[in-house]
């Protein structure tokens, strides 16, 4: 019943009806049964008032609910009282909830995140305390096979969290006027993730997340302990500079945290974090975007308190989206079509400025007419806009923020040793392009490998694509009925009228990395 475990559970209890979920908390004094009011009327949801410390306790409910999944998000020392588990065999996921601090401090001037194999270097005795945790975790990993997976997270803010954390302690000091206290000179730098995209991540983590792994659950977007107070001075129409006072620096208080996150990425999730602290204080975008999901939102009432009033600039019901589009692919949404051509920088950027998009897809390319045996004796041509043309377009949308759906190809495979013809043995999206037969498919393994880079790009392995429309020529029930001669192979692909509609939801929930894009094999 704390603050990220409740996102988490009411998350998994609104998108899995069939899953029941039982929640074991001792209610401390940052615990509350009113975060779990979304749930509390499902069938398929149960909460026990109880410590994980009681050894008896927790094998009870083990053998009694039949759990077969754990996720352990309470900040107890004593972990391994909590792990009656390992006499059963029946758990397939131990999933523990640590912290970004038993990394240690990084240094000031890195521009790389500790990754997950990075050492644990804990600088104070609570971060000391979860690296222990960990290690004891791991040891019963190894001892009894107990199928651990470890999470290392950034801060979190949102909803129902205790007013002890940073974000609604300042927000509540300053919603009555009082002075936000600052630690040091307020130089300090973190790292903040909105309670609904933590709750993503766990979801994704215990659905896709390989069990003896680590999980960074982070983001690259840091902002100064100063900056977050002074923000939250300006949204109560307060002066930053006679409302913010420097007090002596608490002990072990480290500068900084930064958190490697493609891992988690390769997995599908992305936060989609807000830029400023005013998301503290309004409902976040993806909240709205949700099924089901309350949408109500109390300001805080200041109207008597000579403070002005909290802001009102509340988001609509339905997120204002905006597509800019290259290559001709379109759906029933709100779009442009680029005009600038893709190896043109300066034309690009016009087309950004004037559009002014909310997500990027890219459908242009050259694939020769009137088959790929044109770009044998164009290579420049073809390089000039599979190549070239695709990273200066990826790397404007990642200087402007902006995700960029990328309509790639699978044409980049061929069967081999490990995925032999006829065995049903797919490539998956991991795997590296081996197909070098084309000068075509060249350039798309290239610019697919050097899109990995690229935080912003999410890409979409299409193949032999299939569309109700028969009159374009470029449909491949087209093209196929025009060929003297086929080739008789099993192949995957894709059927645009199904799966057009899929791009454009995974860009609305930014998803990012290699997807195989692909709808049957035949």
């Amino acid at each position: 019943a704390g603050f990220i475990a409740s996102h988490v559970c009411n998350r998994l209890i609104r998108n899995y009806p069939d899953y029941k979920i039982v929640v074991l908390d001792k209610l401390d004094y940052c615990s509350s049964l009113k975060n779990l009011d979304p749930s509390r009327s499902s069938p398929n949801f149960k909460f026990i008032k109880g410590d994980i410390a009681s050894a008896d306790l927790v094998h009870f409910i083990l053998q009694t609910e039949f759990i077969d999944t754990i996720m352990h998000f309470a900040a107890q020392t004593h972990v391994d009282n909590s792990f009656a588990c390992k006499v059963t065999g029946q758990i397939r996921r131990f999933i523990h909830v640590s912290t970004d601090e038993v990394y240690g401090e990084t240094d000031e001037d890195a521009v790389v995140g500790n990754h997950e194999a990075s050492q644990l270097l804990p600088t104070n005795p609570y971060s000391a305390t979860k690296a222990g945790a960990e290690m004891l975790v791991m040891a019963y990993g190894r001892s009894y096979g107990l199928p651990v997976i470890t999470t290392r997270g950034n801060n979190v803010y949102g909803t129902n969290q205790f007013p002890e954390k940073l974000i609604p302690k300042f927000i509540l000091l300053a919603m009555n006027g009082k002075i936000l206290p600052i630690h040091g000179d307020g130089s300090n730098v973190r790292s903040y993730l909105y309670c609904e995209d933590v709750a993503e991540a766990f979801e994704v983590i215990l659905h896709r997340g390989e069990v003896g792994h680590v999980y960074n659950i982070g983001t690259k977007k840091e902002r100064r302990v100063f900056d977050v107070a002074r923000d939250i001075c300006r949204l109560f129409n307060l002066d930053p500079e006679s409302q913010i006072k420097f007090v002596e620096n608490r002990p072990f208080n480290d500068q900084r945290y930064f958190l490697h996150d493609q891992k988690l990425k390769s997995l599908g999730c992305n936060p989609d974090w807000w830029g400023d602290v005013s998301g503290a204080l309004l409902p976040h975008p993806r909240m709205l975007m949700l099924p089901g999901i309350e949408r109500q939102f109390n300001a805080p009432d200041t109207s008597n308190s000579g403070l002005g009033s909290a802001p009102h600039n509340i988001p609509s019901e339905k997120p204002s989206l905006k597509f800019l589009i290259y290559g001709r692919t379109e759906q029933d949404i709100p779009f442009e079509y680029g005009k600038g051509r893709l190896e043109q920088r300066s034309q690009l950027l016009d087309d950004i400025q004037t559009v002014k998009p909310t997500h990027v897809f890219n459908a242009a390319g050259v694939t020769g007419r009137p088959n790929v045996d044109w770009c044998e004796t164009h290579k420049p041509e073809t390089i000039r806009t599979n190549v070239v043309g695709t990273l200066t377009l990826a790397d404007i949308c990642r200087e402007h923020d902006l995700l960029m759906i990328n309509y790639a190809t699978g044409c980049i495979f061929e069967y081999d040793a490990t995925h032999p013809l006829g065995t049903g043995v797919g490539f998956k999206e991991e795997d590296k392009p081996n197909f070098t037969g084309s000068f075509y498919s060249k350039t798309k393994a290239v610019v697919e490998e050097l899109l990995r880079e690229f935080d912003n790009v999410c890409t979409l392995r299409v193949r032999m694509p299939i569309s109700s429309d028969l009159s374009n020529p470029r449909n491949f029930i087209t093209k196929i009925t025009r060929y003297n001669k086929v080739v008789d192979i099993s192949n995957s692909m894709t059927i645009l009228d199904e799966l057009l509609p899929v791009s454009i939801e995974m860009a609305k929930r930014n998803l990012r990395g290699i997807w195989n894009f692909t709808t049957l094999v035949l």
